[in-house]
């Protein structure tokens, strides 16, 4: 508005008395009623003294005019100013001076309605309160939906660590989606699962250890009250009974002495005391020290050597696991057998090769031997003296070692143990 007052100035600023020429000031009066009814306002023009020269509307003509605009633009100055007139409502007034030949000789106020502005404005300020509105609403309504989209899985999940909770550890979450919620499932049912084997084979070792002790104290319970309710026994019946009991305390010290080893190899810190060794001669001495079992049942021992190796072992542990395997061999092997031990490497490991050609193992329990107390025939175990101990013992100590051990057997044919130990870090000598 102040450019189209600007304007108006400019185009009549030839005009400085209305009484100098009656024929240009109606042209002049003309032209600013045309651009008033063009610019849709009211246009005053006044002169030096603050008198209306021209109003388009016909209305102050010849009046002084005491405005704030007025004077304002009077003094040299562009303004523009809003008001709010019951009778007249929102108008904008605008005023600039009229400059002549670089002298103010009079001012131009344009007065509009700007009622349709804060029509305007209302109708945004509606149209926002109903953005808002249905904002809200929508924002409530996606809310309560993503709500129930994590609350529902979270729930589940809930439900089901409580239960475990109370001891039923075998418990899945069942989450179809492809979102976190799905991978995170899959993860704890994994977890669900795995601790539920677990608690399977801990009662399961809890009940074995309970069994394999009972059963060597109800034999020196039984041998020692057979002794006390007799008045008179013969001294050889007390040595044979006393044996007897020897024999099964022997027993229960083995089965201790398994547990406590179980005990230190799972321990989740355990320190292994790695030193270069060289396993031939390791094996040497292991053979010689089962030679005199092995010579009892007249079964050969056999000792080949195809490698000269040095690992960075843990020469104690190491060694039990393969006097472990080695003295199963001999055990499950018929009189007059054979057990070879034999030691080379295949560039990536070293192997030590227990075979023998014993009673064998069926297939269905291979996948089993290494278990705790698992026994492929239990009669058969308990009269060798076994514990069902030394093999998982052995497995253990391997996998500590970032090793594995492989079994491959045939029922009457006999039995391949592969102790497998990295070579990596490790010296081999050929």
């Amino acid at each position: 508005m102040l450019a189209k007052t600007n304007i108006i100035a400019n185009d009549i600023d030839y005009y400085t008395n209305s009484n100098s020429n009656s024929i240009i000031y109606e042209i002049t009066k003309n032209e600013v009623i045309n651009y008033g009814k063009e610019i849709n306002s009211r246009i005053i023009v006044v002169d030096e003294d603050g008198n209306v020269t021209i109003d388009s509307k016909e209305e102050f003509r010849g009046q002084e005019f005491e405005h704030k605009e007025i004077n304002s633009a009077l003094k040299g100055k562009n303004i523009s100013n809003a008001y709010n007139f019951k009778e007249y409502g929102h108008l904008l007034y605008t005023s600039v001076p009229l400059i002549i030949n670089g002298k103010i000789e009079g001012a131009v106020l344009t007065s509009t309605s700007i009622d349709n502005i804060f029509v305007r404005v209302n109708s945004i300020k509606n149209a926002l309160y109903w953005i808002s509105f249905l904002s809200v609403i929508f924002v409530a309504i996606i809310s309560f939906i993503l709500a129930n989209i994590f609350s529902k899985p979270i729930q589940k999940f809930t439900n089901v660590i409580l239960n475990m909770a109370r001891g039923n550890l075998n418990q899945r979450v069942e989450i179809h989606s492809n979102d976190e919620f799905n991978q995170l499932a899959n993860a704890f049912n994994i977890m669900s699962t795995k601790l539920d084997q677990v608690d399977i084979q801990r009662k399961d070792f809890v009940a074995n250890v309970s069994h394999e002790l009972r059963t060597p104290l109800s034999s020196i319970k039984l041998l020692s009250e057979s002794l006390l309710h007799q008045d008179t026994v013969d001294e050889k019946v007390y040595k044979e009974f006393l044996s007897d009991i020897d024999s099964e305390i022997d027993r229960l010290n083995n089965i201790i002495d398994d547990l406590l080893s179980l005990v230190d190899l799972d321990k989740e810190k355990l320190n292994l005391n790695y030193k270069v060794t060289y396993i031939n001669h390791l094996l040497e001495k292991i053979i010689s020290r089962l030679k005199p079992i092995s010579e009892e049942k007249n079964i050969e021992l056999n000792y080949i050597e195809k490698a000269k190796i040095q690992l960075n072992i843990d020469k104690n542990k190491i060694q039990q696991a393969i006097i472990n395997i080695i003295h199963n061999a001999i055990k499950y092997t018929h009189e007059n057998g054979n057990v070879d031990v034999i030691l080379y490497s295949d560039n990536k490991n070293a192997i030590i090769e227990i075979k023998d050609n014993g009673i064998g193992i069926p297939e269905k329990d291979l996948e089993h031997i290494f278990e705790r107390f698992y026994r492929v025939d239990k009669a058969r175990t308990r009269n060798t003296g076994g514990t069902g101990l030394g093999l998982s013992i052995a497995n253990q100590i391997i996998t500590l070692h970032q090793g594995n051990i492989e079994v491959k057997s045939e029922i009457n044919k006999g039995t391949k143990f592969y102790i497998k130990l990295p070579l990596d870090n490790n010296v081999s000598l050929d």
